[in-house]
């Protein structure tokens, strides 16, 4: 009996999510639905690493951080090729992508970059600030001077006399 349940089974003893020659095309094939079938688009956006979690997938659904074509969506909503998913992130940085296909399973960032296309715009330039003081460990308290000259350097001596000026004496 025990053989007869070994037989049955063709595809290994132990079986992952790349195809059987390993390729990340591979795997992206058995990540795939079956046809017909559709994915939800909190499953998808965590499937192609847009977000950690399926949870936090589902959280930003229900937050309305998560349009489809222009419309805030649950997090059971069917996505299809060709939509137009926009999620927002953190500090407002928000990521607009089209669907190009549909994965089930969470696959490597080689393969789920292929999965969509990023319209995003680019994230704006940092400003460029100065360094911080570094100061040498167990030198104590910074001194008036220090702290004068720390406040030159990261340009925060305008606003200093600014209010001291703004004081009345």
């Amino acid at each position: 009996m025990a053989s007869e349940g070994t037989e049955e089974r063709t595809d290994g003893p132990a079986t992952t999510d790349r195809g059987s020659d390993g390729s990340p095309a591979a795997s992206a094939e058995a990540a795939r639905p079956a046809s017909g079938e559709t994915v939800r688009v909190d499953s998808w956006i965590w499937s192609v690493r847009l977000v950690k979690t399926r949870s936090a997938g589902a959280t930003a659904c229900r937050g309305g951080h998560v349009r489809v074509n222009g419309e805030r969506v649950k997090p059971a909503y069917a996505l299809r090729v060709g939509d137009e998913v926009r999620l927002r992130q953190a500090a407002g940085h928000e990521r607009i992508v089209v669907v190009k296909r549909l994965i089930r399973k969470r696959v490597g960032a080689p393969v789920a970059v292929e999965c969509y296309v990023d319209n995003s715009p680019p994230p704006p330039p940092r400003e460029a600030t100065a360094p911080a003081g570094i100061r040498d460990r167990g030198t104590g308290r910074p001194t008036k001077r220090d702290r004068r000259d720390l406040e030159r350097l990261r340009g925060l001596a305008e606003s200093a006399n600014a209010e001291r000026q703004r004081r009345p004496t």
